[in-house]
């Protein structure tokens, strides 16, 4: 009877432990990009208007999309990396019901509109050392490379992360609005924000305000533009690491999107809470351990100093000047039509500007080769 008892707690045992536990952590980091308009409000505008800056062999919705078709959000490099002591398969399935899945890399499966994107049986490959494609041009995508996660294969292609983005038509966490000599960064959200970062570069020479866990609104002045973009960038992959981030991938996130985040203009660079991103963007992957989600919300806006740089460039013909503010030039354009009077619309400076716009947009190669 003894014997008999033990062996039936052995048996509840084995009962109450799964019969497999995976050892895989998946970390993933992303961006939003937004525009604000006037009211703080997300305004329409071409999310897909940009330089080339993915290499030709990423994969594109329908061979090409639709480059001026109108958004509200850019979901720019969401990138997943598996690390796993054991060889896997694992399913990864990606909902943006709100959006559009765009680019994506390794191969995928894409149902439908692309309001989704599946991995099926991804290999995850410790140890592996597979030949990653790579292209003769620059891009931005292969800074994401330079991590300690374990390589995968989908198909017959690797690759040492998960890469996709999109497009959509959602409401950003965050609202700034101009006001007097600052701006005022509304929450519309329920869940606070875990930091803000109101960033300003004037012709090289850039500032930045700090504010943490934002719930219903702050004021930032308008910053002054002694500031030093190393100790911002520090600032900043503390903030990442915090949030969930190992250190290489934080300091990966930081140096593919350096040159973006931090050009001329005014921005609002946020961290979007987990709760927020889990809602516009259901990510479901097995099996798995532990997911780690950490997204950067960027919201342009319309500065003073922005308006002032665009109105002159308007009236002189200065096409170098406006060619600076790329894609966003247009909404901008538009938010100074509004204030009609010799801007609208139907000026010639006006016309001449939206010229430029269209010329930054279609000028580019589609992609890096």
């Amino acid at each position: 009877m003894p014997r008999l008892s033990a062996l039936k707690s052995v048996f509840s045992f084995t009962l109450a432990v799964p019969l497999f536990a995976s050892p895989l952590i998946v970390h993933e980091w992303g961006t939003f990009t937004s525009v604000a308009g006037r009211n703080g409000q997300s305004v329409s505008w071409a999310p897909l208007e940009a330089s080339a800056d993915l290499p030709c062999f990423v994969h594109r919705m329908g061979n090409g999309y639709a480059k001026y078709e109108p958004g509200l959000v850019r979901m720019e490099t969401p990138v997943d990396y598996f690390y796993s002591p054991i060889p896997m398969k694992v399913n990864v399935h990606v909902e943006f019901p709100q959006g559009s899945i765009t680019e994506w890399y390794p191969k995928a499966m894409n149902p439908g509109p692309y309001h989704s994107i599946d991995w099926t049986d991804l290999s995850i490959k410790p140890g592996a050392q597979p030949q990653l494609p790579t292209t003769k041009g620059e891009s931005r995508y292969f800074a994401a490379r330079a991590t300690d996660s374990t390589p995968l294969q989908a198909g017959d292609e690797n690759e040492k992360f998960l890469f996709y983005r999109g497009m959509a038509n959602f409401k950003v966490p965050v609202e700034p609005v101009m006001e007097g000599n600052g701006v005022e960064v509304y929450n519309n959200g329920t869940t606070p924000i875990p930091l803000a970062i109101l960033f300003e570069n004037q012709n090289g020479h850039i500032g930045y305000r700090v504010a943490h866990n934002i719930t219903d609104s702050t004021s930032l002045y308008s910053p002054d533009l002694n500031g030093s973009l190393n100790n911002l960038r520090t600032e900043l992959t503390a903030a990442l690491e915090q949030a969930g981030l190992y250190p290489k991938e934080a300091a990966a996130m930081i140096e593919t999107w350096h040159d973006s985040w931090f050009e001329e203009g005014m921005r609002v660079i946020y961290l979007m809470p987990r709760a927020s991103v889990d809602a516009v963007l259901p990510l479901k992957i097995t099996p798995v351990k532990e997911v780690q989600r950490v997204f950067v919300g960027r919201v342009e806006v319309l500065s003073p100093w922005t308006e002032r740089t665009i109105r002159a460039a308007m009236e002189t013909g200065n096409a170098k000047t406006l060619e600076k503010f790329g894609r966003f030039l247009s909404p901008f354009l538009a938010q100074i039509a509004e204030k009609g009077g010799a801007w609208d619309k139907s000026s010639a400076q006006s016309s001449f500007a939206y010229q430029v716009a269209y010329k930054v947009g279609s000028g580019s190669a589609p992609c890096v080769q």
